[in-house]
């Protein structure tokens, strides 16, 4: 779905208006891989607060990189908003995002949690981990990633499939942590135990498992809290793993943004992204799709806060892209479809 947030018009006309304008101050624009239900109410409070207006457009994050490609220096973008480590990197190594110096952001963003040259940030933070059957799984079952390849598992694992960027990115951050032999052998293991073929999304997996088709699975968080929205009763609950290893932990992804090459306004956009990182906007940002602030000064919304604490994988989501392509190459070699 493609959508402006005021009189909309062509694109071609609107980005041929906008390159030839002066640069006005009192607005950005956004281009956004998030739901416009998601981000129209942040965009409307930080209008109210600033006097900044923002146009935005949305798609998928594979459509708008290749429209910032294809604009070059003609893009009206000033912001890159979109989901996934991965895809960031992908939109910073395709020289779509500038650095950005500022002390605010990296004051407000853990170091983990943006990008090594500074071109893109984390804005809200939502965990993939294991969900199980709250019926014929108790927690003290579960350990580790890994240990669901343990025959214990066998016919009793789902997953979503690998063409996914959130698995491509997991596997990536366990490259990244335990090299690409033992994770090889670890999603083997995995692909040993499943007890269907990979689904299409995170909530068919679970749904799958309320129907006693397996017992446990790795989802994102806020699927988790949607279906429990839908279904307070739900037969389900949500392990962290990785607890007890030195230097490990909850695998974690970003939803996030940066400043395009190109950015018409690139000051006001360093100063939205700053608002967006700070205590007043987290948790507007974050409580949209139940994820969690990434600005450790704010806490979760109650909702997401009783699901519990966790320690999360220290690793940079840098590698989440770097290692994204060895990653599919690994997840094809396994046979996970």
């Amino acid at each position: 779905m493609k959508s402006f947030r005021t009189i909309a018009f062509l694109a071609g006309a609107f980005a041929s208006l906008v390159c030839s304008a002066p640069a006005f101050a009192d607005e950005l624009v956004v281009y956004s891989a998030r739901n416009e239900h998601l981000i129209q109410p942040i965009f409307d409070a930080y209008t109210k607060q600033t006097g900044v207006e923002i146009k935005y457009i949305t798609d998928k994050e594979g459509p708008l990189l290749q429209r910032l490609l294809a604009e070059g220096k003609n893009t009206p973008a000033d912001l890159l908003i979109t989901v996934d480590a991965g895809n960031l990197w992908h939109a910073a190594s395709e020289g779509l995002l500038q650095p950005v110096d500022s002390q605010i952001l990296k004051e407000n963003i853990p170091a983990n949690l943006r990008d090594e040259q500074d071109r893109w940030f984390g804005l809200s933070l939502r965990a993939r981990t294991i969900v199980y059957s709250t019926e014929r799984v108790k927690p003290e079952q579960l350990s580790t990633y890994a240990a669901l390849g343990d025959e214990a598992w066998k016919g009793r694992l789902l997953l979503r499939t690998s063409k996914k960027v959130y698995n491509q990115s997991l596997v990536a951050m366990m490259i990244a942590e335990y090299g690409e032999e033992q994770t090889e052998q670890i999603v083997r293991s995995w692909v040993a135990n499943l007890a269907a073929a990979p689904f299409s999304n995170d909530t068919q997996a679970m749904e799958a498992i309320v129907a006693g088709q397996g017992d446990v699975a790795i989802v994102n968080t806020y699927y988790f809290g949607r279906l429990l929205r839908k279904q307070p009763d739900l037969k389900l609950a949500l392990f962290w793993p990785n607890q007890e290893q030195a230097g490990s932990g909850v695998h974690v992804n970003v939803s996030g943004a940066g400043v395009t090459r190109y950015a018409k306004h690139p000051e006001a956009a360093v100063k939205f992204l700053e608002w967006l990182s700070s205590e007043q906007a987290q948790n507007l940002f974050a409580d949209a799709n139940l994820e969690y602030p990434v600005n450790p000064k704010v806490a979760p919304n109650a909702e997401v806060a009783a699901w519990g604490t966790f320690v999360p994988s220290p690793f940079n989501l840098t590698q989440a892209g770097k290692l994204q392509e060895q990653a599919m190459r690994l997840m094809d070699r396994a046979g996970y479809r």
